[in-house]
Protein backbone atom coordinates (compact mmCIF):
# COMPACT_ATOMS: atom_id res chain seq x y z
CA UNK A 1 0.00 0.00 0.00
CA UNK A 2 1.19 3.32 -1.03
CA UNK A 3 1.54 6.24 1.60
CA UNK A 4 -1.22 8.04 -0.02
CA UNK A 5 -3.40 4.94 -0.11
CA UNK A 6 -3.46 5.30 3.09
CA UNK A 7 -7.06 5.97 4.79
CA UNK A 8 -7.77 9.37 6.20
CA UNK A 9 -9.25 10.21 9.93
CA UNK A 10 -12.22 11.68 9.14
CA UNK A 11 -13.01 13.05 12.50
CA UNK A 12 -12.12 16.88 12.81
CA UNK A 13 -8.47 17.94 14.29
CA UNK A 14 -8.11 19.37 17.34
CA UNK A 15 -7.68 22.97 15.41
CA UNK A 16 -10.95 22.34 13.23
CA UNK A 17 -13.11 21.66 16.71
CA UNK A 18 -11.68 24.32 18.46
CA UNK A 19 -12.39 27.25 15.48
CA UNK A 20 -15.49 25.94 15.10
CA UNK A 21 -16.70 26.33 18.71
CA UNK A 22 -15.45 30.12 19.12
CA UNK A 23 -17.09 30.92 16.13
CA UNK A 24 -20.68 29.94 16.71
CA UNK A 25 -23.24 32.84 17.17
CA UNK A 26 -23.61 33.14 20.83
CA UNK A 27 -26.46 35.16 21.19
CA UNK A 28 -30.03 34.33 22.56
CA UNK A 29 -30.63 31.02 24.35
CA UNK A 30 -31.56 28.78 21.05
CA UNK A 31 -29.36 25.47 21.82
CA UNK A 32 -29.96 23.97 18.56
CA UNK A 33 -26.57 23.98 17.67
CA UNK A 34 -25.94 21.74 20.17
CA UNK A 35 -27.57 18.93 18.38
CA UNK A 36 -25.83 15.62 18.19
CA UNK A 37 -22.68 17.05 20.32
CA UNK A 38 -24.22 17.48 23.32
CA UNK A 39 -27.16 16.66 25.47
CA UNK A 40 -28.91 17.54 28.30
CA UNK A 41 -31.73 16.02 30.55
CA UNK A 42 -34.97 18.15 30.43
CA UNK A 43 -36.77 18.69 33.79
CA UNK A 44 -39.78 16.42 34.14
CA UNK A 45 -42.32 19.66 34.52
CA UNK A 46 -41.80 20.80 30.91
CA UNK A 47 -41.35 24.65 31.26
CA UNK A 48 -42.14 26.10 28.02
CA UNK A 49 -45.66 24.21 27.73
CA UNK A 50 -46.61 24.74 31.73
CA UNK A 51 -45.60 28.42 31.16
CA UNK A 52 -48.24 28.64 27.68
CA UNK A 53 -51.12 27.07 30.44
CA UNK A 54 -50.23 29.96 32.34
CA UNK A 55 -49.96 32.25 30.00
CA UNK A 56 -53.50 31.11 28.38
CA UNK A 57 -54.92 32.70 32.19
CA UNK A 58 -53.31 36.04 32.27
CA UNK A 59 -54.32 38.82 31.59
CA UNK A 60 -51.24 40.75 31.43
CA UNK A 61 -48.01 39.16 31.84
CA UNK A 62 -44.35 40.01 32.27
CA UNK A 63 -40.92 37.76 31.18
CA UNK A 64 -37.94 38.79 33.19
CA UNK A 65 -34.23 38.25 31.55
CA UNK A 66 -35.95 36.82 28.00
CA UNK A 67 -32.96 35.97 26.37
CA UNK A 68 -33.16 36.24 22.90
CA UNK A 69 -37.00 35.34 23.72
CA UNK A 70 -37.42 31.97 22.40
CA UNK A 71 -38.66 30.39 25.18
CA UNK A 72 -41.39 33.05 25.71
CA UNK A 73 -42.34 32.65 22.01
CA UNK A 74 -42.74 29.04 21.94
CA UNK A 75 -45.07 29.20 25.13
CA UNK A 76 -47.15 31.99 23.38
CA UNK A 77 -47.47 29.96 20.50
CA UNK A 78 -48.37 27.24 22.23
CA UNK A 79 -50.67 29.01 24.43
CA UNK A 80 -54.87 28.75 23.77
CA UNK A 81 -54.99 32.62 24.05
CA UNK A 82 -52.61 34.98 25.05
CA UNK A 83 -52.05 38.07 27.31
CA UNK A 84 -54.41 41.21 26.20
CA UNK A 85 -50.29 42.92 27.55
CA UNK A 86 -46.93 41.12 27.45
CA UNK A 87 -43.98 42.50 28.12
CA UNK A 88 -40.36 41.30 28.50
CA UNK A 89 -37.25 42.49 29.73
CA UNK A 90 -33.84 41.81 29.13
CA UNK A 91 -30.71 43.56 29.65
CA UNK A 92 -27.62 42.43 27.07
CA UNK A 93 -27.66 44.25 24.07
CA UNK A 94 -27.47 40.91 21.26
CA UNK A 95 -30.12 39.80 23.03
CA UNK A 96 -32.25 42.83 23.17
CA UNK A 97 -32.07 43.31 19.45
CA UNK A 98 -33.11 39.47 18.55
CA UNK A 99 -36.08 39.12 21.28
CA UNK A 100 -37.54 42.28 20.25
CA UNK A 101 -37.37 40.86 16.21
CA UNK A 102 -38.75 37.85 17.29
CA UNK A 103 -41.41 39.02 19.90
CA UNK A 104 -42.61 41.86 18.31
CA UNK A 105 -44.20 39.64 16.08
CA UNK A 106 -46.35 38.39 19.20
CA UNK A 107 -47.08 41.69 20.18
CA UNK A 108 -44.63 42.04 23.19
CA UNK A 109 -42.97 45.13 24.15
CA UNK A 110 -39.76 44.49 24.85
CA UNK A 111 -37.76 46.68 26.96
CA UNK A 112 -33.88 46.80 27.64
CA UNK A 113 -33.32 46.78 31.49
CA UNK A 114 -30.40 45.93 33.39
CA UNK A 115 -30.29 42.56 35.02
CA UNK A 116 -29.49 43.98 38.87
CA UNK A 117 -32.22 47.17 38.26
CA UNK A 118 -35.50 48.09 39.65
CA UNK A 119 -38.07 46.92 36.59
CA UNK A 120 -39.74 49.41 34.95
CA UNK A 121 -42.99 48.73 35.58
CA UNK A 122 -45.78 50.57 37.46
CA UNK A 123 -46.06 48.60 40.64
CA UNK A 124 -49.06 45.40 40.27
CA UNK A 125 -49.14 45.82 36.77
CA UNK A 126 -49.20 42.61 36.13
CA UNK A 127 -50.71 39.12 37.23
CA UNK A 128 -48.26 36.84 35.80
CA UNK A 129 -44.48 37.10 36.01
CA UNK A 130 -42.14 34.78 34.40
CA UNK A 131 -38.70 34.03 34.29
CA UNK A 132 -36.31 31.06 32.54
CA UNK A 133 -32.64 31.09 33.97
CA UNK A 134 -32.48 34.24 35.69
CA UNK A 135 -29.03 36.07 36.83
CA UNK A 136 -30.65 35.83 40.46
CA UNK A 137 -34.59 36.77 41.39
CA UNK A 138 -34.73 40.26 42.55
CA UNK A 139 -37.81 38.98 45.11
CA UNK A 140 -38.99 42.42 46.33
CA UNK A 141 -39.27 43.92 42.64
CA UNK A 142 -41.07 40.73 41.56
CA UNK A 143 -43.65 41.78 44.50
CA UNK A 144 -43.98 45.20 43.85
CA UNK A 145 -44.68 44.41 39.99
CA UNK A 146 -47.45 41.66 40.74
CA UNK A 147 -50.96 42.18 41.36
CA UNK A 148 -52.22 40.99 44.62
CA UNK A 149 -53.04 37.36 44.07
CA UNK A 150 -51.01 37.26 41.14
CA UNK A 151 -48.06 34.88 40.20
CA UNK A 152 -44.44 34.52 39.88
CA UNK A 153 -43.86 30.99 37.79
CA UNK A 154 -39.90 30.55 36.77
CA UNK A 155 -37.66 28.19 36.43
CA UNK A 156 -34.01 28.87 37.79
CA UNK A 157 -30.44 27.27 37.61
CA UNK A 158 -29.51 25.43 40.88
CA UNK A 159 -26.69 25.18 43.13
CA UNK A 160 -23.47 23.68 41.88
CA UNK A 161 -24.91 23.44 38.19
CA UNK A 162 -22.71 21.88 35.61
CA UNK A 163 -19.73 22.41 38.34
CA UNK A 164 -18.02 18.93 37.10
CA UNK A 165 -17.04 21.17 33.74
CA UNK A 166 -16.49 24.34 35.64
CA UNK A 167 -14.15 22.68 38.21
CA UNK A 168 -12.32 21.21 35.27
CA UNK A 169 -10.92 24.48 34.38
CA UNK A 170 -10.72 26.13 37.23
CA UNK A 171 -10.09 23.84 40.06
CA UNK A 172 -12.37 23.09 43.02
CA UNK A 173 -14.46 25.63 44.07
CA UNK A 174 -15.40 27.48 46.96
CA UNK A 175 -18.57 25.13 49.47
CA UNK A 176 -19.76 28.61 49.86
CA UNK A 177 -19.54 29.47 45.66
CA UNK A 178 -20.98 25.63 45.35
CA UNK A 179 -24.12 26.48 47.84
CA UNK A 180 -25.19 29.68 45.77
CA UNK A 181 -28.94 29.02 43.83
CA UNK A 182 -29.81 26.80 46.98
CA UNK A 183 -33.50 26.56 46.25
CA UNK A 184 -34.35 26.79 49.56
CA UNK A 185 -31.78 30.25 50.25
CA UNK A 186 -34.37 31.32 47.31
CA UNK A 187 -37.72 30.19 49.27
CA UNK A 188 -36.36 32.36 52.29
CA UNK A 189 -35.66 35.13 49.64
CA UNK A 190 -38.93 34.78 48.25
CA UNK A 191 -41.17 34.90 51.57
CA UNK A 192 -39.01 37.67 53.02
CA UNK A 193 -40.47 39.73 50.13
CA UNK A 194 -44.03 39.12 51.13
CA UNK A 195 -44.43 35.85 48.52
CA UNK A 196 -45.96 32.84 49.56
CA UNK A 197 -44.19 29.72 48.15
CA UNK A 198 -46.78 27.39 46.32
CA UNK A 199 -44.81 24.77 45.13
CA UNK A 200 -40.82 24.47 44.90
CA UNK A 201 -39.67 21.52 43.05
CA UNK A 202 -35.67 20.63 41.99
CA UNK A 203 -33.97 17.97 40.08
CA UNK A 204 -30.44 17.34 38.81
CA UNK A 205 -29.87 16.22 35.06
CA UNK A 206 -27.36 14.05 33.19
CA UNK A 207 -25.52 15.99 30.35
CA UNK A 208 -23.50 14.64 28.07
CA UNK A 209 -20.71 16.79 25.93
CA UNK A 210 -19.30 15.07 22.67
CA UNK A 211 -16.97 17.09 21.36
CA UNK A 212 -15.08 20.31 22.54
CA UNK A 213 -16.25 22.48 19.63
CA UNK A 214 -19.53 22.29 22.12
CA UNK A 215 -17.46 22.72 25.28
CA UNK A 216 -16.13 25.97 23.55
CA UNK A 217 -19.36 26.72 22.39
CA UNK A 218 -20.66 26.19 25.90
CA UNK A 219 -18.54 28.24 27.98
CA UNK A 220 -18.26 30.85 25.48
CA UNK A 221 -22.59 31.25 26.16
CA UNK A 222 -23.21 30.44 29.47
CA UNK A 223 -20.50 33.01 30.31
CA UNK A 224 -21.08 32.68 34.00
CA UNK A 225 -19.82 29.13 34.10
CA UNK A 226 -16.29 30.20 33.84
CA UNK A 227 -15.60 33.74 33.98
CA UNK A 228 -13.53 35.54 30.99
CA UNK A 229 -13.08 31.96 29.13
CA UNK A 230 -11.58 32.08 25.68
CA UNK A 231 -10.60 29.22 23.69
CA UNK A 232 -7.01 30.59 23.56
CA UNK A 233 -6.51 31.04 27.44
CA UNK A 234 -7.61 27.73 28.41
CA UNK A 235 -6.05 25.84 25.19
CA UNK A 236 -4.32 23.43 27.03
CA UNK A 237 -6.75 22.14 29.03
CA UNK A 238 -8.92 21.90 26.29
CA UNK A 239 -6.81 19.98 24.36
CA UNK A 240 -5.84 17.73 27.33
CA UNK A 241 -10.40 17.62 27.25
CA UNK A 242 -10.66 16.64 23.96
CA UNK A 243 -7.83 13.71 23.91
CA UNK A 244 -9.93 12.62 27.17
CA UNK A 245 -13.51 12.58 25.12
CA UNK A 246 -12.02 11.00 22.10
CA UNK A 247 -10.21 7.76 24.11
CA UNK A 248 -13.61 7.61 26.54
CA UNK A 249 -15.88 9.23 25.07
CA UNK A 250 -18.73 12.36 26.42
CA UNK A 251 -17.24 14.21 29.21
CA UNK A 252 -20.54 13.91 31.87
CA UNK A 253 -21.60 16.81 33.88
CA UNK A 254 -25.08 17.44 35.47
CA UNK A 255 -27.17 20.40 35.29
CA UNK A 256 -29.59 21.49 38.55
CA UNK A 257 -32.69 22.97 37.77
CA UNK A 258 -35.74 24.23 40.53
CA UNK A 259 -39.11 24.98 39.55
CA UNK A 260 -40.90 27.77 41.37
CA UNK A 261 -44.72 28.58 41.61
CA UNK A 262 -44.92 31.71 43.95
CA UNK A 263 -48.06 33.91 44.93
CA UNK A 264 -48.90 37.31 45.94
CA UNK A 265 -51.41 37.06 48.65
CA UNK A 266 -54.80 38.41 47.42
CA UNK A 267 -55.28 41.63 50.11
Amino acid sequence: MHADDRPTDPRPTFEELLAEGAAVPTEGWDFSWFEGRATEARPSWRYAASLAGRLARARAALDVQTGGGEVLDFALGAAARRPGLAAATEGWPPNVAKATELLGQRGVVVVAAPEDAPLPFADAAFDLVSSRHPVQPHWDEIARVLQPGGTYFAQHVGPSSVFELVEYFVGPRPEEVRAGRHPEHERAGAQAAGLEVVELRAERLRMEFHDIAAVVHFLRKVIWMVPGFTAEAYEDRLRALHERIATWGPFVAHSTRHLFDVRKPAG
